[in-house]
């Protein structure tokens, strides 16, 4: 096996090495609470937080119509009872009761809001918290996935950085010095040379190059600078 060979076979082998740790770095990107999974939690905790506010609001709506009723038949007791002769203050007491009476209805009516409204945040709720545990499920049915991906991937780049060193071990230093300056620079140091053309830049080569090349010795495109390799 030539040198260059040997350099074209650790390109391949680093651009697998490449390949598999940008797959790497998108499952690491993954892993995690999603957006969406969490904009639902987040809607989910403000729904229950907002029928909890509302059910603050009918209880103490209900105290309220308890403490009204109570007022009222303490009025019509004392309006009632025939204790109290004076027909002004018996006027005064069914005002009173009116006013009272007045404040019930609105309450009643209020509460009766406050119930048909907490029903529908129930109702949404509800569905939420289906929709939620859908999304939780299939989140973690993801993960596992992830999981078992990124520990195949992790096993592949093992495989490949342990090839990578035996390939290398091959090559002088020098050599390897070279090889890692041009990929740094061009992103590519090994190119096939296919009729006469390097493929880095895609100019003809000289004969002495292409000769070169073709004899399988070191050889560098004078216009890219890339090592040539004739397979």
């Amino acid at each position: 096996m030539t040198l260059v060979k040997r350099l074209y076979d650790l390109q391949q082998i680093d651009l697998d090495i490449q390949r598999e740790q940008e797959a790497l770095d998108e499952i690491s990107r993954q892993l995690g609470e999603s957006e969406a999974l969490l904009k639902a939690k987040a809607e989910f905790l403000a729904e229950q937080e907002h029928l909890a506010e509302m059910e603050k609001q009918q209880r103490d709506v209900e105290w309220e119509i308890e403490d009204l009723r109570t007022s009222i038949a303490q009025v019509n007791a004392k309006l009632y009872s025939g204790a109290n002769k004076n027909p002004k203050e018996l006027v005064s007491l069914e005002k009173e009761v009116e006013i009272f009476k007045a404040k019930l209805r609105e309450k009643e009516d209020s509460l009766l809001d406050l119930m048909a409204e907490i029903e529908t945040i129930q109702d949404k709720i509800k569905l939420d918290g289906e929709r939620l545990k859908k999304l939780e499920m299939e989140w973690k049915q993801e993960q596992r996935a992830l999981t078992q991906k990124q520990a195949k991937v992790e096993n592949r780049l093992s495989d490949l950085s342990q090839k990578r060193q035996s390939v290398a071990s091959e090559i002088t230093k020098q050599t390897l010095e070279l090889y890692e300056g041009i990929r740094l620079r061009k992103g590519q140091a090994v190119v096939k040379v296919a009729q006469g053309r390097c493929h880095g830049c895609h100019l003809t080569l000289s004969m002495n190059e292409w000769q070169r090349a073709r004899a399988g010795d070191l050889a560098q495109c004078s216009s890219c600078g890339r090592i040539l390799y004739l397979d």
